[in-house]
């Protein structure tokens, strides 16, 4: 919990400046700069000078608005996520894994390689105990957003999180907790099952097949055993890794849908024309946005080129 506090705290203006990016606020014009291949072209604001701007409208503690709630859901969350998953491997007759037990080795040469059935029982684990720890922070999230949005109209309507649970509630009920819920949801799931299934097919039917054990005498063949298996670890690490940000990348328009429909028509001028329209549902958010070409706004916070034909806000 409090290493996950730590890089919350760390993450936190950069998660300030990508929110505002997905919502579609743009404080400070283009620049004529250059892409990754030398040409000259008109781009925005990357990520230092956004918060740059932050810092000099509310100063360097601006760059942490909407960071108690996301403590709150951060720490829940995790506890939520250790419990379920707990259970459910109770349930399923197998002991939870000891934090504070080391490895053992032998358990882990007598199966190498993931059997598919085991990988889609763990996966099926994995997304129990994520959708409910997504379930009850959600409204924590919420939160978080609309405090982070409330930069654009310089709004104070969300000055901390129990006086912000009252002002939701009041104005708009239980449901206004859990705007935006499901799309997050839907992205969180596909891209558990997309990186794990990738993962699987990759470390079986690519490393698996692909590197096999030099012929050789017994004598020789042990030799070679040690550094193959650490080579086949880190290799599997790597592949993990690389289908986690796949996943997430084709995941992502549910991660702006989902913020842009939690502070959408709100109250605050973030949620509101110019920059957004009120939406019906979150699919009419996503279908909106799929005509505008913006499925990926705010997915990128670097050499953020000026699309041609798009008309922006900034003051």
């Amino acid at each position: 919990v409090l290493l996950g506090s730590g890089l919350t705290v760390l993450s936190q203006p950069l998660m300030y400046v990508k929110v505002l990016v997905q919502v579609g606020y743009e404080p400070l014009p283009p620049t004529l700069g250059r892409n990754i291949f030398g040409r000259q072209v008109y781009q925005l604001p990357g990520l230092f000078a956004y918060a740059k701007h932050i810092v000099k409208v509310d100063g360097r503690a601006g760059l942490f608005k909407g960071l108690a709630p996301r403590l709150c859901s951060s720490a829940i969350g995790t506890v939520v996520h250790s419990k379920v998953l707990q259970q459910s491997l109770l349930r399923g007759g197998c002991s939870p894994p000891d934090a504070f037990s080391p490895l053992q080795p032998a358990a882990s040469k007598k199966e190498p390689v993931s059997s598919l059935e085991q990988v889609l029982k763990e996966t099926s684990r994995e997304m129990v105990a994520r959708s409910a720890a997504t379930l009850i922070t959600h409204p924590f999230h919420v939160i978080t957003l609309r405090c982070m949005v409330q930069f654009i109209g310089r709004e104070t309507k969300y000055s901390g999180t129990l006086s912000a649970f009252a002002t939701i509630y009041r104005e708009e009920g239980i449901l206004g907790f859990f705007a935006g819920l499901i799309p997050r949801l839907l992205g969180d799931i596909l891209s558990l099952w997309l990186c794990n299934m990738l993962a699987y097919l990759i470390n079986t039917y690519a490393l698996e097949n692909g590197v096999r054990a030099p012929a050789a005498p017994w004598g020789l063949k042990v030799r070679f055993l040690l550094p193959q298996v650490s080579t086949m670890a880190e290799m599997k690490s790597y592949s993990q890794a690389v289908t986690g940000f796949f996943a997430s990348m084709l995941t992502y328009p549910f991660v702006l849908v989902s913020n842009l429909m939690a502070v959408n028509n709100c109250g605050l001028a973030g949620g509101l024309l110019p920059y957004a329209p009120t939406y019906s549902s979150w699919l009419d958010c996503w279908s909106q946005l799929h005509r505008e070409g913006n499925m990926s706004r705010g997915n990128s916070l670097f050499f953020r080129k000026v699309p041609a034909g798009k008309r922006y806000v900034w003051e």
